[in-house]
This record gives C-alpha cells, sequence and structure tokens, in this order.
C-alpha cells in the first residue's frame, strides 16, 4: 500500500533508487520535496512535473529549516549518500563526512520541528563478509570498508535518536540495485559506472572497454562471484511500504531488500547476451580484496513487518528494462 495525501522530504531524490522512488510517491498523490546536492543527481530524473526539486545540500541547517516551515514534513526518506566502495578506501573522510555527519544537521532540524518517522537507504554493506548465507538481519555487521562503516554508523545514531526523542525509522539494507523503470523512461545513470549490469552494456555500446571479470575461481558453481538482484522498482515499492509502516505506529526496523536468489556474473553475462543478442567483451582478472564469495539475501522479516516482495525476479526482464534505457534516453550520453 503506497502511502497517499502525505508531504515527505526526500534527500537525493534525483539520483537512481531516489527518483524512482519520488516517481511512484508523486503518483500516488503525496506532495514530495527533493532535497539534492546535484553532485550525482539528475534533474531530468524528476519526470512528475508536482515534484519540487531544491538544489541544496542535507548538511544546510539555515535551508532545511526553511524547508520545513514552508512545508511541515510528516516523513523523510534519506537516499543522499556517496557510495563507490574503492573511493571511501582512498578518501574515507570524504564518506563520514557526507554519509555520517551531514545527515546528523537534517536529524538536528527533524528534532526540532516534531518530524520522527525516518526511512533510511542503507546497504548489505554493513553485513562485510558474512558468516552464512542467506544474510538475515541477525548477520553481525562488520563492515570492511568506510563505505559500509559510514552507513553503519548512521543505523546507529538513528536508534540513539528513537531512545532520546522518539524518531521512528525503517532502515533498508540493500542488496544489488538493478534494472530501470519499466516504461524506459528513467534509469541508472553513473559517471563513473561500477555497477555490473550497467557497465556490461556500456562495453556493447562502446561507452566503455571490456568488462573485467574480478576472478574466476571462487567456491561457487561457475567460479564467479554470486551476487542477489533487486530491481529498482522493487526497491521503490519497499520505500512506500516503509512509510506507510511508520504512518500506521509500526515500530522501528532495520529489513534486507533482495530476491533471495542468487546470480552469478557468468550467468549474468549470458543474460546480457541473450537479451541484447550482442557477446560481451570480456577481460578476466584476479579477485578483489574483500569481495564476498557470495551475497544473497533473506528477505522474510521484509515480507512478514511490511508485506513485501520482490515481484520483478526475472533476471532477462531486469536486463532488457536496463537496455532499453541505455539505448533509448540515456543513449550516448557518456562517449569516449
Amino acid at each position: 500500500m503506497t502511502p497517499t495525501n502525505r508531504t515527505i522530504l526526500v534527500t537525493g531524490g534525483a539520483g537512481y533508487i531516489g527518483s524512482h522512488t519520488v516517481r511512484l510517491l508523486a503518483s500516488a498523490g503525496n506532495t514530495i520535496v527533493v532535497l539534492d546536492n546535484m553532485v550525482y543527481g539528475h534533474e531530468e530524473a524528476i519526470v512528475d512535473s508536482s515534484v519540487t526539486l531544491v538544489p541544496g545540500d542535507i548538511g544546510d541547517h539555515s535551508l532545511l529549516r526553511d524547508l520545513f516551515r514552508e512545508h511541515s514534513f510528516s516523513a523523510v526518506v534519506h537516499f543522499a549518500a556517496f557510495a563507490y566502495v574503492g573511493e571511501s578506501v582512498t578518501n574515507p573522510l570524504k564518506y563520514y563526512r557526507n554519509n555520517t555527519a551531514a545527515p546528523l544537521a537534517l536529524l538536528e532540524v527533524m528534532q526540532e520541528f516534531g518530524c520522527k518517522e525516518f526511512v533510511f537507504s542503507s546497504t548489505c554493506a554493513t553485513y562485510g563478509v558474512p558468516t552464512h548465507i542467506p544474510i538475515t538481519e541477525e548477520t553481525p555487521q562488520q563492515p570492511i570498508n568506510p563505505y559500509g562503516r559510514s552507513k553503519l554508523m548512521l543505523e546507529w545514531i538513528l536508534a540513539d535518536c528513537e531512545t532520546a526523542w522518539g524518531l521512528r525509522s525503517t532502515c533498508l539494507r540493500y542488496f544489488n540495485a538493478s534494472g530501470c523503470s519499466q516504461d524506459g523512461l528513467i534509469g541508472e545513470d553513473h559517471n563513473p559506472e561500477t555497477h555490473l549490469i550497467p557497465r556490461m552494456l556500456m562495453a556493447l555500446t562502446g561507452e566503455a572497454g571490456p568488462l573485467e571479470v574480478f576472478g574466476t575461481d571462487y567456491p561457487t558453481p561457475d567460479g564467479t562471484c554470486i551476487r542477489d538482484y533487486i530491481h529498482v522498482e522493487d526497491l521503490a515499492a519497499a520505500h512506500a511500504r516503509a512509510l506507510d509502516h511508520l504512518a500506521t505506529g509500526g515500530r522501528s526496523l532495520k529489513v534486507n531488500l533482495g530476491t533471495g536468489v542468487g546470480v552469478s556474473v557468468k550467468e549474468m553475462i549470458a543474460a546480457v547476451e541473450k537479451v541484447t543478442e550482442k557477446q560481451v567483451p570480456v577481460v578476466l582478472g584476479p579477485r578483489r580484496a574483500g569481495d564476498p564469495a557470495q551475497l544473497v539475501a533473506d528477505p522474510s522479516l521484509a515480507l512478514s513487518e511490511l508485506g513485501w516482495k520482490a515481484a520483478r525476479t526475472d533476471i532477462e526482464e531486469t536486463v532488457r528494462s536496463a537496455w532499453n534505457w541505455m539505448t533509448g534516453p540515456r543513449a550516448g550520453r557518456y562517449r569516449r
């Protein structure tokens, strides 16, 4: 059930997952204000004319107070974050400043204005190298990079805010976000692009060189890493469910968002080749440090608590949605 007739602040709503969520929430009749610093966001990703896009930073107290005075938000959905794992290792302070410190201003203004519902875009990177598969919410959180640690710290902060002033939150731990809108209107548009599906498609369009496969000797059936690919429109639906849960007095939650099904790199290459009828150029490389052999969610808590289950589990359909976007609205944007 998508919440309706509410006024919601969405930070980072001009980004990949944020824009799909904004579109869903706005289509249900909510008043949506997007706050995005536009470092990685795209104005054209806000396709609903009813949505207000405010360029600005979540650490700007003055701007936040002006927005809360004007709109009386009932809830906040927080996407705004940097998400390049490798960069977080080489420039950790950038990640702790943006992903952990900057949201403190947002939380302070929420407390000041009595807004106590917060949906947080978290990540399975908080688990690090899992002790077992599938990963449940009880799996120890031992992140192995500053990106994962920056997200976990904010989860802790949200819990402390609940104790101190009654903030209720839903932390949504994504697995591998993938795909684009079914109508091809909005999609994944990162620069640089590191996600597997668009990276393969860019190799096919000539926007990037051959795909490097990092390791073929993992203890998996075909030797390549296995990941849980969750369609971006399913992620958007989960945020709507999380908002509805909080609006009806639901307790704070931390839930995994995935399909529960793993797909290997080689299986994904085969799916891309079948959908596009093109051969993906591949270069075999060594393992990357810290890459777990498998990351697959147990999403059963999301079903029992939020009534949410991934609806788009055909990986070829996910690839097709990305290919339609890549060869349609996004075509040639980053030609080499």
